[in-house]
């Protein structure tokens, strides 16, 4: 699975494991019963996350706390430039750290909230994993969308109920065609994703 998800650059991924399953750890931004979880239920589920994402795009992942889904993204998709945004000190830190750690060049890390970045920044593609209910979401990613460019919330078995709760919202924020997609068919659990397209 390794091999086939990150190709050359599985060293990359087991040296973000290594500092997940360590430093994340002991910093708290990973619980501690969450280690040998590590590789299916945070970082492959978010690495596959790439097949919904055009190549090339200008990419940011907002709330990236310890990285998931962006670092991931960022190892198995070179082709991406991926922007982690996150508003909190010690987790901005520790992403830069390891970003320069892994010689990670098509990461940028920036500490902020989503809704406080300029109307000018625009992205291709906005992820996010564990961050906000869907209405939030739409409100904070949508805005960081080019016309045309897609949200992809990381979502569990409530997906559906959320597109229907949360339409409204989507609409208001300059959303259009959410939709629930499934990647990463080899994973014992699939990811779950809710894409959203920006009005043109």
């Amino acid at each position: 699975m390794l091999a086939r998800i990150f190709g050359d650059r599985q060293d990359l991924a087991l040296a973000y494991h290594e500092s997940l399953a360590t430093d994340a750890t002991t910093r708290g931004f990973i619980g501690p019963r969450e280690a040998p979880r590590l590789w299916d239920r945070h970082i492959y589920n978010c690495a596959v996350i790439g097949e919904a994402i055009p190549e090339g795009s200008r990419t940011i992942d907002i709330g990236s706390g310890a990285g998931l889904p962006g670092i991931p993204l960022a190892i198995a998709r070179p082709d991406l430039h991926v922007t982690l945004l996150e508003p909190l000190l010690k987790r901005s830190n520790y992403l830069s750290e390891v970003s320069e750690k892994l010689g990670l060049d098509n990461v940028t890390v920036i500490r902020e909230r989503a809704e406080n970045l300029g109307k000018d920044t625009k992205f291709d593609v906005v992820t996010s994993r564990a961050v906000a209910p869907l209405a939030k979401l739409a409100r904070w990613s949508l805005p960081l969308c080019r016309p045309g460019g897609i949200m992809l919330a990381m979502k569990g078995s409530s997906a559906s109920e959320e597109i229907e709760r949360d339409q409204a919202a989507i609409k208001r924020a300059k959303g259009e065609r959410a939709e629930i997609i499934i990647v990463g068919s080899e994973l014992d659990e699939p990811t779950t994703l809710i894409r959203v397209h920006r009005v043109k």
